[in-house]
Formats: C-alpha cells, sequence, structure tokens
C-alpha cells in the first residue's frame, strides 16, 4: 500500500542520480581538468624518464624546491588575478628585494629579525603602489605593473650598482675580502628530515596555506571574488572596492619579496638580474592550475596543482636534456592550451 512517502526504489534512484549530477559536476571543474594535466604529465615522466631518474625520490623533491620560488609568485598572483588584474612586476621586485636582503645580511650585517621583515615591507610597498595607482586612477592594471617592473628593476640596479651583492666585499683601500655566509642564508637553503625536503619547499607550503585562509576563509577573500566577478556590483553592495585592490596588489608584493628571500639564500648573492621572466611563469602557473583570467573564480588549490604541472613539466624535460629554448616554446603552447579551455568553459 502506498502512504505517499516515496518507495525504496525512488528514493535510490534519486541519490544515483544525484551523485551523477555531483561527479559530471567534478569533472567539469576546473580542479578535475588541472588533476587530469598533472597525471598526464606525471605519466609522460613515468614513460620518459630520463634512464630512470624521474624514478628517485631525489627528482620529486628537487622538482618540488626548483617551483617553489615559482609558486610562491603565484600564490600572490592569484589574488591579484581574481580580481581581475594583473601583475607584471613580481620577477623585479623579486630581484629588489634579493639585492636588498643581500646587502643588509652581508654587507651590512643587519640581524635577520632586522632584515627579514625590512625586505617584507619593501616589497609589500611596492605591490600597494601599484595597487593604489590601479584603484584611485583607474589605470590599467598591465600598464601600471609594466612601469612598475622597470621601476623595481632600475632601483635594484641602482642600490647594487650594477653587479650582483655577494660575499666578496671590498675594503676602504680598495682590496677585497670574502664575509661569512649569513645564518639566515643557509637556513633558507638548508634541507631537513634527512636531506628529504628542503626549507624553501615548506616556505611554499605555508604560502599556499595562508593563501587559502585569506581567500577561503576570511571576509577579504569574499570581497576579493566578489570584485573579480563584478566591480560595480561589489561597490554598491559595500565592499571597499579600492582598499581590497590595494591589499591584493600588497599582498602580491609581500609573496614576491618571500620569493626574492628564497632566491638571495639559495644563490648566496643579490643578483640585479634575477627573476627575468619569472612573471610570466608564474602567470601561466594560475592559469594553467585553471583560475579565469577574467577573476572571479578560481582559488588557491588551483595554483598548488599549476605549480605541480609546471614543476613536473620543466623537471621532466630537464632529466631528458631537452633544450631550454624548447621547453619555452612547449610552455607557451601550455599557456594558450589552458585558456582556450577555459573560453570552452565560460
Amino acid at each position: 500500500m502506498n502512504d505517499g512517502r516515496p518507495d525504496q526504489h525512488e528514493s535510490i534512484g534519486a541519490l544515483e542520480r544525484s551523485a551523477a549530477s555531483r561527479l559530471r559536476a567534478f569533472l567539469s571543474s576546473p580542479s578535475a581538468t588541472a588533476l587530469l594535466a598533472l597525471g598526464l604529465v606525471l605519466a609522460i615522466g613515468v614513460a620518459f624518464s630520463g634512464d630512470g631518474a624521474f624514478h628517485k625520490w631525489a627528482t620529486h623533491r628537487d622538482a618540488l624546491r626548483q617551483a617553489s620560488v615559482y609558486g610562491i609568485l603565484a600564490c600572490g598572483m592569484t589574488f591579484v588575478i581574481i580580481t581581475a588584474g594583473i601583475d607584471l612586476s613580481v620577477g623585479s621586485v623579486l630581484a629588489l628585494v634579493a639585492v636588498m636582503f643581500s646587502t643588509l645580511s652581508i654587507h651590512e650585517a643587519w640581524p635577520p629579525w632586522l632584515a627579514v621583515p625590512a625586505c617584507l615591507a619593501l616589497g609589500g610597498a611596492c605591490g600597494a603602489a601599484s595597487g593604489l595607482v590601479v584603484a584611485k586612477w583607474r589605470i590599467q592594471p598591465f600598464i601600471v605593473t609594466l612601469a612598475m617592473m622597470v621601476f623595481a628593476r632600475g632601483l635594484a640596479k641602482t642600490l647594487s650598482g650594477g653587479m650582483k651583492v655577494s660575499t666578496a666585499v671590498q675594503l676602504p683601500d680598495g682590496s677585497w675580502t670574502a664575509a661569512p655566509v649569513p645564518g639566515i642564508f643557509r637556513l633558507i637553503d638548508s634541507r631537513l628530515l634527512g636531506d628529504n625536503i628542503s626549507v624553501v619547499s615548506l616556505v611554499f607550503l605555508a604560502c599556499i596555506a595562508l593563501s587559502w585562509v585569506i581567500l577561503s576563509r576570511l571576509r577579504w577573500g569574499r570581497y576579493l571574488y566578489a570584485i573579480g566577478g563584478n566591480e560595480e556590483a561589489a561597490r554598491l553592495s559595500g565592499v571597499p572596492v579600492a582598499a581590497m585592490k590595494v591589499m591584493a596588489y600588497a599582498l602580491a608584493g609581500v609573496f614576491a619579496a618571500v620569493a626574492g628571500l628564497c632566491q638571495a639564500a639559495q644563490e648566496q648573492q643579490g643578483d640585479p638580474e634575477a627573476g627575468l621572466g619569472y612573471e610570466l611563469t608564474a602567470i601561466a602557473i594560475v592559469v594553467i592550475g585553471g583560475t579565469s583570467l577574467m577573476g572571479g573564480r578560481g582559488g588557491i588549490g588551483l595554483t598548488l596543482l599549476g605549480t605541480l604541472i609546471i614543476g613536473y613539466l620543466d623537471k621532466i624535460l630537464s632529466v631528458n636534456a631537452v633544450p631550454e629554448a624548447s621547453r619555452l616554446m612547449l610552455t607557451g603552447v601550455i599557456i594558450i592550451a589552458a585558456v582556450l579551455v577555459q573560453r570552452r568553459k565560460d
């Protein structure tokens, strides 16, 4: 007898349809696309292992370490792209901070608790300056950050005298001496857990965690998504659009500064030419991960996947002795493919 309640078969059918719907939604999501791309890259690594190099843990450890600086830059780039902006200056800010960090730590002998905050503040100030111009004068982010890219690179060369800031220190009498490598440099460039994971990789993972908290657990993150989705609607809803844009670019500057600290420690010097083209790699990581260049959609988890894709792809090509020129061309093709996939989904 039917008492008006759905029978067991109907309930099971509804659950199956709901599960199938959720599965289809996941398979069409950016996360699934990025995971599929990562799986494909790993499969290529297994097939073309470079005489077995890909099957060794050291290769995976080094791939993550080499990709970590790019990933840190991509964390900051994610905030900006979610607001439908772009930041071309992060590579130059990295170089500026690397020069400043090396000067303060090696030549001026500043303690880490002073040198590190000063460098982070410098990076944040560069980013905030770009964000302020974008928000207040409504100038295109491409133009503003292009100007900051040139300015920061020029400032790095001015502060360093056009030379690498290394442990070779010139004395007042014109002679040269070797200064000791600062302890903070050795710490950042060290490895833990039996040399199985580098500190730089841990810094990258910490940046991922911090970015996730901001975007997923704080009101600021909701504001950034709202601005990228529809800036005028966000303004009418009471979102402090100008302040949030300044914050997004300031965060990009701070993350670029963190990357600069890691770069200087790894190279044990501050190179004013460091970071050339890094901003393009950071953008590629964010886009390949699945964050939309149109703003309003994406997330830091996608940036993590994008970092792994680019990092492993570069490592696989490296262990197979593929020339750098070919690697760059392949990266360009992948970026175009990722954008086309985004457009098709949109």
